[in-house]
């Protein structure tokens, strides 16, 4: 990886790209650390260490990088971005005309379904200010000084500061899409994992023996992931010989390669976003963090949390493996080429067996990316020092899978650029 960054650090066009992504992600983490006015930082924070640490939401303010914990203008971060593109993909296959635009409208169709997941995302950056403030309201109402002044215009002060923080934030992930080295959602959520480093590392020191225990077992973890998101299953394929005029076309052997984690990141990423949702509602609810509904079903720690959060991981593994791949779409495709696949007719059969390979391969990778997340839930649970860490297999597999995503999209760049000795 290391080799990789250096190879591309000599390329001027892909310095150039690198440097911006780095400025746009420091950026980002200055906006994060700037506070909300008329909130008593402080007190949130204290609240959150004491009441809400082992909650759900103690879990999205690790994944904010602490900025939810402290009320910041980026506090929201990438949340309402990610929730206005699951609601948009899901109408996308529910309502026909959004689906005509997808598939029928080529460039401009996505630039409008785009435009519709950034208006979408501005909505929903004004419900989730909106219900933040309640939940501070509640928590003031508790005996918690948190807000410094509940007149109305300091609420809509902080309403539309925590909007127009989550429009910064989605606009700050489209320009690393557009101008830097891509996966801006993606490197977004990176930065924020990666700023807790430091502090995680001095728990586990903190920790003794069982620090090296998790260290062992985040290592072992890492190579699994690596492991598996290297892992493909080849499908083979021949090309028949076609005679055109004096020349002989095709008669050579290839393969389809279908990896495992065709998915990547994006069902865990997802299925957090939906999982934590009624948790959310029970802290905007007065005494609902402390209800015995949140604390026995929707909390992080529970058993009914982590059946709810292995389904969602699994459906929408499946969900993004059937947008991924259309067995009929690739079985035409090898047909008008002169391609199929040894032992299967072209046309109907070749799609079923595609299918059916690819049915496979989704529920193992499901399986996969459900057991990496729920390990920590159960080391949890089983282990309560290893709670202090506040890092999960969520984290872990974001920040590998975006690394080996990066290098990947690197190594692309430079092949597309005829540097392919800078990869030898």
């Amino acid at each position: 990886m290391f080799k990789t960054l250096k190879n591309a650090w000599a390329i001027a066009d892909l310095r150039k790209k690198l440097i911006f992504t780095a400025l746009i992600m420091l950026l980002f983490r200055l906006g994060s650390v700037v506070p909300v006015p008329f909130i008593n930082v402080d007190v949130l924070s204290q609240y959150y260490n004491s009441v809400l640490s082992n909650t759900i939401l103690g879990l999205y303010n690790a994944m904010s990088g602490s900025a939810f914990s402290q009320a910041t203008v980026l506090a929201l971060g990438i949340q309402p971005y990610i929730n206005s593109s699951i609601i948009i993909q899901l109408l996308t296959i529910a309502i026909p005309a959004l689906e005509r635009l997808s598939k029928e409208g080529g460039e401009e169709g996505k630039k409008k379904i785009e435009r519709i997941t950034r208006f979408t995302t501005v909505g929903l950056g004004l419900l989730m200010g909106w219900a933040y403030y309640m939940m501070l309201l509640n928590y003031q109402k508790s005996g918690y000084p948190i807000l410094q002044d509940t007149s109305v215009l300091p609420a809509i002060v902080i309403i539309l500061a925590f909007a127009a923080g989550s429009t910064v934030v989605m606009w700050l992930g489209e320009q690393i899409t557009e101008h830097g080295i891509g996966n801006g959602i993606s490197m977004i959520l990176f930065a924020n994992i990666i700023s807790r480093l430091p502090e995680m590392t001095g728990t586990t020191i903190n920790m003794g023996w069982w620090g090296i225990l998790v260290a062992v077992g985040v290592l072992a973890l890492i190579v699994l992931i690596v492991f598996v998101n290297d892992a493909e299953r080849r499908i083979p394929i021949q090309y028949a010989k076609r005679v055109v005029g004096r020349k002989v076309y095709g008669g050579q052997n290839t393969d389809l390669p279908i990896k495992v984690s065709m998915t990547g990141v994006m069902p865990i990423i997802f299925a957090q976003s939906i999982a934590s949702l009624p948790a959310t509602i029970c802290a905007f609810i007065p005494g609902g963090v402390n209800s015995w509904v949140n604390k026995n079903l929707f909390d992080s720690t529970t058993w009914v949390y982590a059946v709810c959060y292995f389904l969602l991981i699994f459906f929408f593994g499946w969900f993004y493996a059937s947008i991924q791949y259309d067995p009929v779409e690739i079985s035409n495709n090898l047909k008008k080429n002169g391609g199929f696949i040894p032992g299967f007719r072209p046309g109907k059969p070749t799609a079923d067996f595609i299918k059916k390979v690819i049915n496979k391969i989704v529920v193992f990778g499901s399986l996969y990316l459900g057991v990496v997340a729920l390990l920590p839930i159960i080391a949890g649970n089983a282990f309560p020092s290893v709670k202090e860490l506040a890092i999960g297999g969520t984290s872990i597999i974001i920040v590998v899978s975006v690394a080996l995503e990066t290098v990947k999209a690197l190594e692309a760049q430079m092949l597309m650029r005829h540097y392919k000795g800078f990869l030898d």
